[in-house]
């Protein structure tokens, strides 16, 4: 079942499974086919995306002109967008900055943080909160300030963090699904101009107090 979360004349905000793309192709590996489904409309544009391997809540575009200016939202990174994590290990501090310097390797398909520039390496920003903390693991809510590929997964496996399910950046556990999920998305509306926010939480925050605002 597609859940949406809202639906108008110029946008649709839903939540992606884990484990389809969020960009155009076929229904049996993109999430786009069944949301145009759930909508009964064929017009529909991406205009940010996510890792297969991670739900959460997206927007999309249902004419061109408000793709164009999504799409010009999020280059200018005015689209705000809140994650949920739940990592191997504790952070210390609890809540603080993570900035580094990442190469993507498109052959490995894997993001590596290195500590010089050079051709192909961005700079990363995100901020954390440690929602809730166990013995070995902690569910963090996570601020991305830039959108690089892999970007929450390689900077927490590099602090020796990595995320429940993640076994390309380092897991050992059992879980089949990676502990990521777009939290909390916010943006302006394409023709109303006025900043609208949703949120979903995932199934692996099931009993943590949080606010959906």
């Amino acid at each position: 079942m597609t859940t949406v979360l809202y639906t108008d004349a110029d946008i649709a905000v839903a939540v992606k499974p884990a484990g389809l793309i969020s960009e155009d192709g076929t229904p049996a590996e993109s999430f786009m086919p069944l949301l145009r489904e759930a909508l009964g409309c064929a017009d529909l544009y991406p205009v940010h995306r996510l890792d297969k391997a991670v739900g959460g809540v997206m927007v999309y575009a249902k004419t061109k002109t408000a793709a164009a200016f999504l799409c010009a939202e999020v280059q200018r990174h005015a689209v705000e967008k809140t994650y949920l994590a739940k990592v191997h290990g504790i952070p210390t501090p609890p809540a603080g900055q993570m900035r580094d310097l990442l190469y993507f390797d498109a052959r490995k398909n894997k993001t590596y943080v290195v500590d010089r520039v050079r051709g192909g390496v961005k700079e990363a920003l995100l901020s954390y909160e440690t929602l809730c903390a166990e013995t070995d693991a902690a569910l963090v809510r996570i601020q991305l300030y830039t959108g690089r590929a892999h970007q929450i997964r390689a900077q927490f496996a590099h602090r020796k963090m990595p995320l429940f399910g993640d076994r390309r950046y380092g897991a050992r556990d059992g879980e089949k699904q990676i502990h990521l999920f777009s939290h909390k998305l916010s943006f302006m509306h394409p023709t109303r101009r006025e900043k609208m926010t949703f949120s979903a939480l995932p199934p692996f925050a099931d009993g943590a107090e949080i606010e959906l605002r």
